[in-house]
């Protein structure tokens, strides 16, 4: 019998120093790394990055999300993580992608921000599940970015 998922979904503040050109390479170098090894690992998911935040949401087995969780918070490209939550799920939100992205078109732009304003990773962050409805409708209305 198949394990239920775990699902971890946090906030964490961009720390990656640049040109809006270096910002934009050190994300494609996230989202390759991501999507390579949470193939290996079983994980999917769903990246949200926009105003220096970065909205992740990670599902699988427990010990593949906690790893992967692991190496974010040891990545320097990340700050002031918060997690939202951290716990079973009754299904994979995003089953068929190793990493899906929502970049800022500007529907995604204006919907993204009202998850929160510039300052949304600190304690006045929006409930998860406001989060997870949010990521969820992005890759839904333009799947064909994500993959």
């Amino acid at each position: 019998m198949p394990t239920r998922p775990y699902r971890c979904i946090y906030w964490s503040r961009n720390r990656v120093d640049g040109t809006a050109e270096q910002v934009a390479q050190a994300l494609e170098s996230i989202l390759l790394s991501a999507r390579r090894n949470n193939r290996q690992l079983g994980v999917t998911g769903a990246l949200a990055f926009d105003r220096g935040l970065f909205a992740q949401l990670l599902e699988g087995e427990i010990r593949a999300v906690e790893m992967v969780f692991e190496k974010i918070q040891r990545d320097e490209r990340h700050g002031d993580i918060q997690v939202l939550v951290f716990g079973p799920a009754t299904e994979r939100a995003f089953r068929a992608w190793p990493m899906a992205f929502l970049g800022r078109t500007p529907e995604q732009h204006r919907r993204f921000a009202e998850a929160g304003d510039e300052d949304a990773a600190s304690a006045d962050r929006p409930e998860a599940k406001r989060l997870l409805d949010i990521v969820r409708t992005l890759a839904v209305e333009d799947p064909d970015q994500n993959r």
